[in-house]
């Protein structure tokens, strides 16, 4: 199957999506009157006279969009510009400054703070309103290419047949997980599965039903985990593993059997008709290892296909769980 060709992500941008505005104004009647007036150009407000109670509403109930005085007792607008910035990273805050100080270089104090737009007090409300709704495109566009890059990232450490994390995931996380294990001085099993006779289903029915199989196995194998903090990848071909963080060797073995019981149950429906599959799996852990080996991701990865290899030599639809090395 040919690659698909590289295509332009194309955005669409949602500008019905409302912000909520958070108006931050020591003087009540100049931040009221603010308020009524974004609220009416159909925005949801929140309202607060200082740069503290702005922050901590920010953490209690999150605004897209700051509307801020400058000149405010204890916290001024450029101190709170700079705190958002230093606090919000994750969440975008689009802060305006909205101020009687209005010279080139209160302007240029108060995006060197971080804010993204300075408006002065004498500005028409047609203008306030404007820069509203330019600072809703921006925050819409900011919110797509997020939702871009975090599938990217998704589908970078994705199977994209199965849906299961792929082989550079399985290396990453399970490298973090041996660490964890370390640390806690805890269990840490894995399990190596490899589809029966795979390569006769794909020469006698297709790739395309082999597909299918692959992906109602990985189906059946992610049902059958018992923890949420259990996890799939695949390996490559029919080969998967799971990674059963805080399991001894014999918890193991009874997850082992049961995924094994799950394949070979029932057969798999698919378009060539019912196929009867079944898995052959190895099962390696830390107890595995002895105390000079060291203890990585490879080193458990050949622990576990070692007991595979036994599995497949006796007569596959089997588990075979490593035996522990003393030296």
């Amino acid at each position: 199957m040919l690659p698909p060709e590289e295509t332009t992500q194309v955005i669409r941008l949602d500008d019905h999506v409302i912000p909520r505005v958070l108006i931050v104004d020591d003087d009540d009647l100049v931040a009221e009157h603010l308020a009524t007036l974004v609220r009416n150009a159909g925005f949801e407000v929140s309202v607060v006279t200082s740069g503290a109670a702005a922050l901590s509403m920010l953490h209690k109930d999150f605004a897209p969009i700051v509307i801020s005085d400058r000149n405010m007792p204890d916290m001024d607008g450029l101190t709170l510009c700079r705190t958002i910035r230093a606090e919000h990273v994750d969440n975008y805050v689009y802060v305006i400054l909205l101020t009687v100080q209005d010279s080139e270089q209160d302007i240029l104090s108060g995006l060197d703070a971080g804010a993204d737009d300075y408006l002065s007090k004498r500005s028409s409300p047609a203008q306030l309103l404007a820069r509203l709704r330019t600072a809703q495109r921006i925050l819409t566009l900011e919110r797509s290419l997020r939702s871009v890059i975090a599938q990217k990232n998704r589908l970078a450490l994705t199977d994209p047949l199965t849906g299961a994390h792929n082989r550079r995931y399985f290396d990453r996380h399970l490298n973090r997980e041996i660490r964890a294990a370390w640390r806690a001085q805890s269990r840490l099993s894995v399990l190596v599965l490899d589809i029966d006779h795979f390569k006769s289903v794909n020469d006698r029915h297709g790739h395309g039903v082999g597909d299918e199989v692959l992906q109602e196995f990985s189906r059946r194998i992610l049902q059958g985990l018992p923890r949420q903090t259990d996890w799939l990848a695949r390996l490559g071909g029919e080969e998967f593993a799971v990674v059963l963080p805080l399991t001894d060797l014999a918890g193991a073995q009874q997850v082992a059997e049961k995924l094994r019981s799950l394949t070979d149950e029932s057969p798999i429906a698919t378009t060539a008709g019912l196929l009867n599959v079944t898995v052959s799996i190895g099962v390696s852990g830390l107890e595995a290892l002895s105390p000079k080996e060291s203890v990585t991701v490879d080193a458990l990865l050949d622990r576990a296909d070692e007991s595979l290899y036994l599995s497949k030599q006796q007569g596959r639809n089997r588990v075979t769980v490593a035996e522990r090395r003393s030296a």
